[in-house]
């Protein structure tokens, strides 16, 4: 039989795909007895399982020749105003995307050309990173901490460039669980309105807070203010279930029709089933299920930073998270993210180390753990095994 030499055939697009360090990471964690705080998942115990399965049956009974037909690329009408209801806006400037991931996709399509510059946090979620990069983008950071990014760091990398897009996550990020405080969001914004910057605002977490409420989003603090320069993101996958791969963007309607315009030549529409079952579920005991999701993960973050408090050594540093689902772990400088994941594997014990999430790299003593899937035995169990990793790294330096 002839054989090809792919590598040779395949775009210089393609050679810029990289696979998903946590997918790959994902491999090594499904072996039995692995307590894994690597994947970004949301608790299974919290999906409608018994409500989902009713209300499907009668989507398919009762209206089964729409939910199995085509649909119309800016997603289903009943969805999309919907969520333009609970934002606030028209159905007009929303557009239900598969996922976020394909929102962040579409942007890339839409937004970069080789060689564009692109303005990320430092770090920043690797799925973006992973998105963006087959366009070719030259990639700008900004540090990025508890409280967002550093804006003395943004003022100075807007001086000489015009990126096409920021792209941020101001509430509970992907991976720092940093949360943006009100007045940082508005001198963000500012900086934003004075350049005619447009700003990318994935808003994931955007109901996992663990205070009494939410601050504003930019997208709703540029509405106040007139300015039509944010483009927001947000996803049904922490609230409601992420197979079914509902999400949506939020933006000027001349936005819109562009990323519509990308997505027909995409998937034509996301699954007008899927659809069809988010909206039927958010009729039902929404706010009810917010405020348990809200409590399931502060008890699950509570019982994370309490196990980090007992079983850490010195020198290790570590986020309190307001919200989300992550905690972000900086080791003592020298000591390997890396070498520290092969010693917690042998204690079966599983994390994202986290130079995948700097752009331009860097992070080599960081790392990732999410603590939203493991009850609080589990959590506490995988702490210590952590810790023990981590002591004979460390005896070892």
């Amino acid at each position: 039989m002839k054989t090809l030499d792919w590598n040779t055939l395949f775009g210089e697009r393609a050679r810029r795909i990289q696979a998903s360090t946590i997918r790959e990471l994902l491999k090594l964690t499904q072996r039995p007895g692995v307590i894994s705080f690597a994947g970004g998942l949301p608790a299974p115990e919290l999906f409608p399982k018994g409500l989902a399965a009713e209300k499907a049956a009668a989507i398919l009974r009762d209206k089964g020749e729409v939910a199995l037909q085509y649909g119309p690329t800016e997603g289903y009408f009943p969805l999309r105003a919907w969520v333009a209801e609970w934002l606030g806006l028209s159905p007009e400037e929303v557009l239900i995307t598969t996922g976020s991931q394909q929102a962040l996709d579409l942007l890339g399509k839409v937004f970069l050309d080789e060689g564009s510059p692109l303005l990320l946090e430092a770090p920043s979620y690797m799925g973006a990173i992973q998105a963006f990069r087959p366009y070719g983008p030259r990639f700008l950071t900004v540090p990025a901490g508890e409280e967002g990014p550093d804006l003395e760091a943004l003022e100075e990398a807007l001086k000489g460039e015009r990126p096409r897009f920021l792209y941020l996550i101001p509430s509970f990020q992907n991976p720092s669980g940093g949360l943006m405080p009100l007045p940082a969001r508005k001198r963000l914004l500012e900086m934003a309105m004075a350049r005619g910057l447009v700003v990318v605002e994935d808003d994931a977490y955007r109901e996992l807070y663990f205070g009494e409420s939410r601050l504003p989003s930019l997208f709703e603090l540029a509405r106040e203010a007139g300015y039509p320069g944010v483009i927001y993101l947000s996803s049904f996958s922490k609230i409601l279930a992420p197979g079914l791969r509902v999400a949506f963007v939020a933006a000027h309607p001349e936005a819109i029709l562009k990323l519509t315009q990308a997505k027909q030549g995409a998937d034509l529409h996301s699954p007008v089933l899927n659809q069809m079952l988010v909206h039927a579920l958010v009729q039902e005991g929404f706010p009810e299920r917010l405020a348990l999701i809200r409590q399931t993960y502060r008890e699950k973050a509570e019982a994370m930073l309490s196990a980090l408090d007992r079983e850490m050594p010195a020198g290790v540093r570590y986020t309190r998270p307001k919200g989300g689902m992550f905690v972000w772990m900086t080791l003592p400088e020298g000591l390997s993210a890396e070498r520290l994941f092969q010693r917690a594997i042998e204690e079966n014990v599983a994390f994202v180390p986290g130079s995948p999430f700097f752009a331009e790299g860097g992070g080599e003593n960081t790392l990732r753990l999410s603590y939203a899937t493991m009850d609080r035995a589990r959590i506490e169990e995988g702490v210590r095994r952590l810790g023990r990793a981590l002591k004979g790294l460390l005896a070892l330096v």
